[in-house]
């Protein structure tokens, strides 16, 4: 096993001060966010990151990705890529870059559900198998592209999405081919939408489970009530060993169920300075996956 960091959760540094802050502590690869975002003041996780390639003009910044990732001897442990299905033109375009920087892998966005009003946008009100179809005929045509690059297009298990368990994942990319597409089984988002218990949930993905991404939530209750008088809960990220998910019950289950890849950390938690978090969150999850009696790689060792 293998861990790398997601740098939607490190956006205070650029990619030079990313790669190289990462690899100095220790970690295994990184996974590029890449896609097009907001101007801001301050550096924030979905606007203003640093250390975010943008889709515009992707392809004349492959050689900076390859360089950065490469001068600090890290691996891909995939690209985050943030293109929708239904978008070809912009999926293309980040199956070759996936291609061209031999990360393997790439993220393609399912359509969000009818009701999702995530990013701000109002809810499109399009009924769920509507929009369960749609994706379907857009990850027939995504399962050939990837093949076409000899890549991996992946969901993600994400609230607000059509595929939020594992269950719902399985059933959209059943029938396809498992080299070329695949699924982010996701502990975090699990725990505010979709959750299945693990152990079986990963069996049921089976040649499908293709990625692995860690984080962790907690739901708050509010000082408010709703219309009924009924208590109100929102949930917030929580640091790694804090919050409503367990990551050692988490990693026995990927243990029992044969799982030996990348681990990619997306902490979005703020409770402590962003290098004291990355660093401390390899160190317990090196610790975490040893009592889980999982393999984890250790590059003073390796070949």
């Amino acid at each position: 096993m293998k861990f790398s960091v997601f740098t939607a959760s490190t956006p205070e540094w650029t990619p030079e001060e990313a790669a190289q802050t990462l690899a100095a502590q220790g970690w295994d690869g990184i996974e590029w966010r890449v896609t097009d975002q907001a101007d801001s003041a301050e550096p924030g996780f979905w606007a203003g990151n640093r250390a975010t390639w943008p889709m515009a003009g992707l392809e004349d910044s492959l050689p900076e990705i390859a360089r950065i990732t490469g001068q600090a001897s890290l691996e891909f442990s995939g690209l985050g890529g943030y293109a929708r299905c239904d978008n070809h033109g912009d999926v293309e375009r980040i199956l070759a870059a996936t291609a061209a920087l031999g990360a393997r892998q790439v993220r393609v966005n399912v359509l969000p559900l009818g009701t999702s009003t995530m990013g701000g946008q109002d809810p499109s009100g399009i009924p769920y198998p509507q929009l369960f179809d749609s994706t379907r005929e857009h990850y027939e045509w995504i399962a050939e592209r990837a093949a076409h690059h000899g890549v991996k297009a992946l969901v993600e298990l994400h609230h607000g999405t059509i595929t939020s368990s594992a269950s719902a994942a399985r059933r959209l990319l059943d029938g396809l081919d498992p080299w070329h597409v695949g699924v982010i089984h996701d502990l975090g988002n699990l725990i505010i939408e979709g959750w299945e218990d693990p152990l079986p949930a990963l069996q049921l993905l089976g040649p499908y489970l293709a990625h692995v991404h860690v984080k962790n939530a907690r739901w708050v209750r509010q000082d408010t009530k709703d219309e009924s008088g009924a208590a109100v809960w929102a949930h917030e990220w929580a640091p790694l060993a804090e919050g409503q998910g367990s990551v050692l019950a988490y990693f026995r289950a990927l243990a029992a169920a044969g799982y030996d890849d990348w681990v990619t950390v997306e902490d979005f938690s703020t409770e402590l300075p962003l290098a004291e978090r990355t660093a401390g969150n390899l160190d317990y999850l090196r610790r975490t996956a040893a009592l889980a009696g999982l393999v984890v790689h250790n590059p003073a060792t390796a070949s």
